[in-house]
């Protein structure tokens, strides 16, 4: 059984984009994706077989696995009227056995009888013309601008570090140099405490020494 409420397989994109040039091929990749536990087959179909290949046409995915599929373009001998396209794709998918060859799919595989879920995904197909000379230079001058400025950005973003950078360093440059004239001016204030208490100390040594020697040359009463 699928499950629910999912397809059985995703495509991406939904719609076929080919640049349109005169007599030349070109192509468009899609990506069938597995949506389930299961083995699923699938085949591509188109409604003009002659103006495309398809490579794979049809395949076997297993549990959630992916393919690319490439539809090629066959080179066309005149331009389709307002490069409108009316060609039409179905990717048809079911549940298979497991050991079903993917290569070798029997021809009832997508019959819808007896009860065999099969689903069916539709793509429209788009033709674009292909960028002209003008164009192209534009779109090179632009990516060349936008590179340009790209490289200017990073160039202004790393002289900004570098200011930065310089900055942080000049700053701890000028601490260092706070701290360590603030240690020289400590040390010089404990020098100057120290010396004085020393000459504080001195003074009153001397004028004790001066009064007992005062007190003992004084001649005793009578």
């Amino acid at each position: 059984m699928a499950d629910t409420g999912r397809p059985l397989i995703s495509v991406h994109p939904d719609e076929l984009k080919f640049t349109f040039e005169l007599k030349k091929q070109s192509y468009c990749d899609l990506k069938v994706v597995n949506n389930t536990e299961h083995h699923v087959a699938f085949k591509v179909k188109t409604t003009s077989p002659k103006k495309y290949f398809v490579r794979p046409n049809s395949c076997t995915l297993q549990p959630h696995d992916a393919c690319l599929i490439r539809v090629t373009l066959q080179a066309q001998q005149e331009y389709p009227p307002d490069m409108q396209c009316k060609d039409k794709f179905l990717l048809q998918s079911t549940i298979v056995p497991s050991n079903t060859d993917g290569k070798e799919l029997s021809p009832d595989t997508f019959n819808k009888g007896g009860g065999r879920l099969v689903e069916e995904c539709r793509l429209g197909v788009a033709y674009i013309f292909p960028s002209s000379p003008q164009e192209k230079s534009e779109e090179e001058a632009f990516r060349g601008s936008m590179q340009s400025f790209d490289d200017d950005a990073s160039l202004a973003l790393q002289r900004i570090k570098d200011e930065r950078d310089a900055a942080v360093r000049q700053t701890q440059l000028l601490q260092k140099d706070l701290d360590m004239m603030k240690t020289q001016r400590y040390r010089r204030s404990g020098r100057g405490f120290s010396f004085m208490s020393a000459l504080a100390v001195a003074f009153v040594g001397v004028m004790i020494g001066f009064v007992l020697a005062f007190l003992y040359s004084s001649p005793s009463a009578e």
